[in-house]
């Protein structure tokens, strides 16, 4: 119930259509109980052998029905329509929080989930709230008033009736046990349909890897397994609805041979009218049927109680990486960066920096550099604080970070990493993704730099050539330079380029260098590569290993040194 009162107070913006659509189901529920009494009354007027003289009245009473048919099916389209308006609106806006969402979490979130699980929640789950608010949630108030109304009228015409009929009311009841079974089975289903869209999404990203490796059977194999599993969950769950369904309405059944029976019987004994059973036995589809459809309303919120579940957790998942209280905007720092005693590891078993104490100064160039696992690349997450130390601090220009806004904080840094992504678009979108109001000039240049743009030129569409998904289009090479340039075209005070030369070939290697050299001492550059050609004019060069910094130089003096560096160097 939580859920639906949760969910309620998400569609206050929509209110006045959930309004409309209300006020159309209290009339709708009026009519259905107006047509019955209508029909009645012919009846009573041919059983009282005045036909003849009240043709008028019937032609009257026929018209009106006529009528309440025409406003029903009018007061069928405001709700339906305005219920849907309201629901896919929420659903359109949870969408947005729930993304949004996403972005606030912190890696450390991402390490233990699949995109397509993720993507599972944003479409599949929210989609069940579009069922709940415009078809459960009406479809069961509309059956309660019915039920409310029918039960206070079949009393009025004749409460031993409405005792008798009542007779096949607690089996039904005892049938909805099996209910607590099909919440089970739909939420289970939930989770099978989330990893189908895990394994089809890693699938669709490496579908090289598939077909070099002559894995697609196998593939094929697991694919098949997850859409088996969701397939039998859900199978599950309508077993029981079948078993439900069928039975409620053979219950439901058994109170029309009752008034059959009764009916005639109390007839002779009471004086009960033909008019009056006739009445009841209309009114009495409308006193079943609000309860047979009770089963599929209560099936359909089971089915989008165990979406809303899978949705308010990642809601309610507190991100552990967000603005401190007392955190505030900075403006343009000149990029000097501090480690103070900082610690980290991703596990508790598993310490990756330990004790690590430096100072990069403005407009210096750093290199971090040692064996694969040993830091480097978590120093950088550190200082965009993806992360957060577990002891120690990080400052910028004196400032602890966690005492800027993130914003800020990342507005002072731009990152080029070693598994470059690019975006579904232009080449020049691509570059400017970072400097959304960045001119064609602007962006040619940045390319230049980055020694990108003969290529660019090359291209019968040049800047704005589409490059596909990921850059699909792209060698290593192109995607790391237009990466290169979309971080110089940032203009942030400091770059940290993460194995950025990684795919380049030696002459691409050069003219990177050389861009480099056209903007060192205009930033901060903190360089991690495994290339010490790459590392050779850097300021200082920091030698890390089993997570602490073991030598620290420039190039010269850690030859001299002899330590680890120069056996690095040597090999």
């Amino acid at each position: 119930m939580k859920h639906i009162i949760r969910l309620f107070k998400l569609s206050k913006p929509w209110a006045r259509y959930l309004v409309v659509s209300t006020i159309a189901l209290l009339l709708i529920s009026a009519i259905n109980l107006t047509a019955p009494y209508l029909t009645s009354e012919v009846i009573s007027i041919m059983e009282s052998g005045a036909f003849r003289d009240s043709i008028n009245k019937i032609v009257i009473l026929a018209l009106a029905l006529l009528g309440c048919f025409a406003l029903r099916a009018f007061f069928q389209f405001l709700n339906n329509y305005f219920a849907h308006v309201a629901s896919w609106n929420l659903v359109a806006h949870l969408r947005g929080v729930l993304y949004s969402h996403f972005q606030k979490l912190s890696m450390r979130y991402y390490h233990d989930k699949q995109t397509g699980q993720l993507m599972s929640r944003v479409i599949n789950d929210i989609n069940t709230f579009e069922n709940l608010i415009a078809h459960a949630i009406p479809d069961l108030v509309t059956n309660i008033l019915t039920l409310i109304g029918v039960l206070v009228i079949l009393l009025m015409i004749n409460p031993v009736l409405l005792l008798l009929v009542c007779i096949p009311i607690p089996f039904i009841a005892l049938l909805s046990v099996v209910l607590r079974k099909i919440r089970k089975y739909f939420r289970v289903g939930q989770a099978k349909i989330a990893e189908l869209n895990a394994v089809l999404q890693d699938n669709f990203s490496g579908m090289k890897e598939i077909q070099v490796f002559n894995k697609q059977e196998y593939e094929a194999g697991r694919v098949a397994e997850k859409s088996v599993e969701h397939s039998t969950a859900l199978i599950k769950a309508l077993f029981y609805s079948g078993i439900l369904n069928p039975a409620v309405n053979f219950i439901s059944s058994t109170g029309t041979v009752i008034v059959l029976i009764a009916g005639p019987i109390l007839a002779l004994s009471t004086g009960l009218s033909i008019s009056d059973v006739v009445a009841f036995l209309l009114y009495l589809n409308l006193f079943y049927a609000p309860i047979s459809t009770l089963t599929r309303v209560v099936e359909d919120m089971q089915q989008a109680l165990a979406g809303a579940e899978r949705v308010f957790e990642v809601l309610d998942t507190e991100p552990d990486i967000k603005d401190s209280l007392n955190a505030r905007k900075v403006g343009r720092l000149s990029g000097q960066v501090e480690f103070r005693n900082v610690s980290f590891s991703y596990s508790d078993d598993i310490p990756v920096l330990n004790d690590i104490s430096f100072e990069i100064r403005p407009g210096q160039m750093v290199a971090l550099v040692g064996p694969t696992g040993v830091g480097k690349t978590t120093i950088s997450a550190l200082i965009a604080r993806f992360y957060d130390p577990d002891s120690g601090e990080i400052l910028m220009d004196g400032i602890n970070i966690k005492d800027m806004t993130l914003e800020s904080l990342r507005n002072q840094l731009s990152i080029v990493l070693q598994d470059v992504f690019l975006f579904n678009g232009t080449i020049a979108e691509n570059i400017a993704y970072g400097c959304s109001n960045a001119t064609r000039e602007q962006i040619e240049e940045a390319a230049k730099t980055a020694c990108i743009h003969d290529f660019i030129e090359s291209l019968p569409e040049k800047y704005d050539t589409v490059i596909g998904e990921r850059g699909v289009r792209l060698s290593g090479g192109q995607k790391q330079r237009i990466s290169i340039a979309r971080s110089i075209l940032r203009d942030s005070p400091i770059l940290i380029l993460d194995e950025a030369t990684s795919a380049v070939d030696t002459e691409t290697e050069t003219e990177i260098q050389k861009a480099l050299n056209k903007i060192a001492g205009t930033r901060t550059l903190i360089v991690i590569a495994h290339r010490l050609s790459t590392v050779k004019r850097a300021d200082k060069i920091l030698v890390l290993d089993n997570g602490r910094i073991v030598e620290e130089g420039n190039h010269e003096e850690l030859l001299k040194l002899g330590g680890m560096y120069a056996n690095l160097f040597n090999k």
